[in-house]
């Protein structure tokens, strides 16, 4: 995710003049390791045939690298299939690369590029302030993996007249990968955000970032966060 409010960007899809919007989000990680920042850059795009989105999260100072250490984004377009029917044609491309330090140096890896294309099932309340998203795709991990699958949901729900916001998506996957000797096959990600909408553009709140057998940790690991996010 993620990353990402995706369940946000969906109900923008049913809300008349809105075209596109931009958020900006800084995230401070309380990590047993290692304390560091993420910054979020999101964009939403509608259009007469379906929607576009884009998320880019970057780590400063984490893995004991001054600077940029991490970078993932995350690209999506969905074509609308039918105005009757609520399913929608989902493409997608993930990728990242990151950096570590080590005693002889920094050393860089890259986040291996991921294809994916399925199906979007989604459901609005009548009064535009919860949506659920359910996507069934394939998935295809560049290098690593020809024939894979992943389920997302994704969720949002607005509160006492819009001053709460909880939203967040929920990630599982095939893919393997080895823990000391030890293959697993599953990865889970989910990643809820919790926002006081102070203004309109304005919200703080927290992202609490649930993983197994994600980013090189066997078995399950919490991220917390607190969070502040403009919106344009």
């Amino acid at each position: 995710m993620s990353k990402s409010i995706q369940a946000f960007l969906l109900l923008l899809c049913f809300t008349c003049g809105l075209q596109a919007q931009l958020d900006l989000q800084l995230l401070y990680n309380f990590d047993d390791d290692n304390e560091f920042l993420t910054s979020t850059v999101e964009y939403f795009g509608l259009d007469a045939y379906g929607r576009t989105y884009f998320f880019i999260d970057m780590n400063y100072n984490g893995d004991n690298v001054e600077g940029v250490s991490n970078a993932y984004g995350e690209f999506h377009r969905a074509f609308n299939i039918s105005d009757d029917l609520p399913i929608g044609l989902h493409f997608e491309y993930d990728g990242g690369l990151g950096q570590y330090n080590t005693p002889e140096g920094d050393q860089a890896y890259t986040i291996n590029s991921s294809y994916l294309t399925g199906l979007d099932f989604y459901w609005l309340s009548e009064d535009f302030s919860k949506a659920l998203t359910l996507s069934t795709l394939y998935k295809y991990i560049q290098g690593k993996t020809d024939s894979s699958f992943q389920i997302t949901l994704v969720w949002f729900a607005n509160f006492f007249e819009g001053q709460l916001t909880v939203n967040g998506f929920a990630d599982f996957w095939k893919e393997e990968n080895t823990f000391n000797d030890v293959v697993e096959d599953y990865v889970f990600l989910s990643q809820p955000q919790f926002w006081y909408n102070v203004t309109e553009n304005w919200a703080a709140g927290s992202e609490i970032q649930v993983g197994y057998n994600f980013g090189g940790e066997k078995g399950w690991d919490i991220w917390p966060t607190v969070a502040v996010k403009a919106t344009f």
